[in-house]
């Protein structure tokens, strides 16, 4: 049974601060990517779309003299850290059931080496999936956190993937496509 969708999740007023500051549109993005990969995967589509939604809502901004600070993101970020206790915080105050909201935080966690542990390290499917999500759509530059859609488009693709999530039995495998294009 699901819990939350991913639009009481995109409207909430946590979502929209911390999403939008880490880019919507990579965001929903990812949350797509995430969806199809976890058929391939055998994760659960709805807490991978969800882990993918929310994957960098721990994002902080590295600035230093008006300008982004690449090595002090790359020896400070904790994003990862942030965003899993953000993201658990704030699927558990939707009503999120608690075990989906530790394994979709979990993924989140995971998503990006630099929270990973020193050494060997095997992630589960749905930690792979997010992972994998977020590599498929990252751009040169880190400008995937720069890309912008209108509200309204916004809204419409996360209505859809609300709409695959449930029509997806478990053994749902058409690929979805939501087209997000740079936009002014």
């Amino acid at each position: 049974m699901r819990y939350v969708t991913l639009q009481m999740i995109y409207e909430h007023p946590i979502a929209q601060k911390y999403v939008r500051r880490a880019g919507m549109a990579h965001a929903i993005s990812v949350s797509s990517h995430a969806f199809n990969l976890a058929h391939k995967y055998d994760a659960n589509p709805d807490w991978a779309a969800k882990a993918g939604f929310l994957h960098d809502i721990g994002h902080y901004t590295w600035f230093r003299n008006g300008e982004w600070d690449y090595e002090l993101y790359r020896d400070c970020d904790i994003h990862p850290i942030k965003g899993a206790e953000r993201a658990h915080k704030l699927l558990v105050r939707l009503g999120e059931d608690k075990k989906a909201a530790k394994e979709i935080s979990h993924a989140i966690l995971f998503h990006t080496e630099s929270a990973l542990p020193e050494g060997q390290f095997e992630l589960n499917s749905l930690q792979k999936v997010v992972h994998l999500a977020d590599e498929k759509d990252k751009q040169p530059g880190d400008l995937h956190h720069y890309r912008n859609i209108n509200q309204e488009k916004e809204r419409q693709l996360i209505k859809t993937l609300d709409e695959k999530i449930d029509l997806d039995s478990g053994n749902y495998t058409e690929k979805i496509s939501i087209g997000i294009d740079n936009e002014s």
